[in-house]
């Protein structure tokens, strides 16, 4: 069952680098997707590899959720993304293996106005901080970040885990979970991504 669960996601990643294949940038990147559209339609899709970040991620023993469209591929869905967006703790504990992770994939930090951040503990601490690596950019937020009556912290409690080839673990929403999110963000992208998963 994991292997077609993650087998999923590595045919995203391969559809996506069709998709964009000698597409011309835009300068455009994930925090500036059309709220239709999606992140797709960024530059950030051109590349798009989000798995370097998660074995990473799992090598520097990180607790970090997958949320967003690359948790709704996981579950079957067959819209593609361009950034992969993550829920962790807060926990100053796990700031440092973020860190480690993020580093070791050649990533940096910036704020919601795009000024860079250091890549430290501290940054994380934030309730939302914006990442850039190689393959995959997204928002790494807590469960401080105002999720309107959304309780964040008991979706990580209850978050699934699927193995990948080479043994990474990768961390993502249960699908209702990520159903609940969607309806509550209420963009057009959510609101038909949230139905579809509701379909599956």
């Amino acid at each position: 069952m994991d292997e077609q669960i993650v087998n999923r996601l590595h045919e995203a990643v391969r559809r996506t680098a069709e998709l964009t294949s000698g597409r011309v940038a835009s300068g455009r990147g994930h925090d500036e997707a059309d709220d239709s559209v999606g992140t797709i339609g960024t530059d950030d899709a051109c590349g798009f590899d989000p798995f370097p970040l998660l074995r990473s991620l799992h090598r520097a023993g990180a607790r970090a959720v997958v949320i967003g469209q690359v948790a709704g591929i996981l579950h079957g869905s067959n819209e593609l993304t361009g950034d992969l967006d993550l829920l962790w703790s807060g926990d100053p504990a796990q700031a440092g293996p973020l860190v480690a992770a993020l580093s070791a994939v050649g990533g940096s930090l910036s704020d919601d106005d795009g000024a860079p951040i250091a890549l430290e503990p501290g940054a994380f601490l934030c309730p939302k901080v914006q990442f850039s690596s190689p393959g995959a950019s997204g928002d790494c937020c807590t469960p401080a970040l105002p999720w309107g009556t959304l309780t964040v912290a008991d979706y990580l409690d209850r978050a699934l885990t699927a193995t990948d080839r080479d043994g990474s673990e990768i961390h993502y929403l249960r699908r209702e979970d990520l159903i609940s999110m969607r309806r509550a963000v209420g963009r057009p992208k959510d609101l038909r991504r949230a139905a579809e998963l509701e379909a599956l």
